[in-house]
């Protein structure tokens, strides 16, 4: 739940302070979009990796963090950003091919854009956060990050 409302705070954010469309030009559809892929996409999936993360390398040591900021920019950020810039294209109605063209597009300036926010947060969330609220952590440094990828994957 906390993942769509913020979702959708994200994309609210970027159709108003980025793309400034004003209220009369605010599209709510798109908004409402977003908000449930970040309730049956993005909360679930995040939060469920966290889980295996801690699964696989236990423990908040500064030397686990650092393990675990690797393995989650290392192998799930670059699945993960891929998945939900498609996602995002199917709910937007994009054809298969439109969509992997818009992905190709947009998935390694969204990578490296990542990779600029993630790993300090990933730092101190996986060594000061425990497990039941890194998920929340995440989501309110991702208001921004959200505002982004709802810009990036929204502009045609």
């Amino acid at each position: 739940v906390v993942a769509g409302a913020l979702m959708g705070a994200g994309d609210v954010i970027a159709q108003q302070l980025v793309e400034q469309r004003g209220l009369r030009g605010h599209h709510c559809p798109r908004t409402l979009k977003m908000a449930a892929i970040g309730f049956c996409f993005v909360g679930p999936v995040v939060g469920s990796w966290y889980r295996i993360l801690d699964w696989l390398i236990p423990g908040n040591t500064k030397v686990v963090a650092v393990k675990k900021v690797i393995l989650d920019q290392g192998a799930f950020a670059p699945c993960f950003l891929g998945c939900f810039l498609a996602v995002t294209g199917a709910v937007n109605g994009l054809s298969l091919q439109d969509n992997c063209s818009k992905i190709q597009q947009d998935y390694m300036d969204a990578l490296m854009t990542n990779y600029c926010i993630w790993p300090p947060v990933q730092i101190a969330n996986f060594y000061f956060v425990p497990l039941q609220h890194r998920l929340a952590v995440v989501q309110c440094v991702a208001i921004v990050w959200n505002c982004y990828l709802s810009w990036k994957a929204n502009r045609m």
